[in-house]
């Protein structure tokens, strides 16, 4: 029997205009988008994250360098699905996901779903098994200030049977 691994995640962008708002691989409407190398999504960039971490391979931007112009603009979604195959070649499998997003603004409540069903298909496991959730920083700093969004994830994950 192998013990279950787990990871822990996090990430913020800053909010700048001319961008869109891209999270858990869903476009929300919002006038200003996440800075970054990236598409920004601070929700799978935690969740990529915590698999490295859970599986000892370690962290987003060993893999993904954000000086590196291949990855310039890209679906993290795409991302994830190539952390996901990194966790099965590793030898491991995908229990379940639990993430938070931190963002005072906008309301999150009616895309989460959305977001489950993306995150859920990329990471190859049910549904039921990835818990998006959506809080405000109460107007503290900069994500309470609408400035960027953050995201923390917690991931668990097991070693594969033979």
């Amino acid at each position: 029997m192998t013990m279950p691994r787990s990871g822990i995640g996090y990430d913020i962008h800053r909010l700048v205009p001319d961008r869109r708002l891209v999270l858990g691989g869903v476009r929300i409407d919002h006038p200003t988008g996440l800075a970054g190398h990236s598409d920004g999504d601070v929700l799978t960039h935690a969740i990529m994250d915590a698999l490295l971490g859970a599986t000892a391979q370690g962290d987003l931007g060993t893999h993904f360098p954000s000086d590196d112009p291949a990855h310039a603009g890209a679906d993290s979604i795409r991302l994830l699905e190539r952390v996901v195959a990194l966790v099965g070649t590793a030898g491991y499998r995908i229990g379940s996901v639990d993430a938070s997003v931190i963002a005072q603004a906008p309301t999150l409540a009616p895309r989460i779903a959305d977001m489950r069903d993306r995150l859920a298909a990329a990471l190859q496991i049910g549904r039921d098994a990835v818990s998006v959730k959506a809080t405000t920083n109460d107007g503290l700093g900069i994500v309470g200030a609408g400035e960027a969004i953050a995201a923390l994830a917690t991931v668990i994950v097991e070693k594969s049977e033979p």
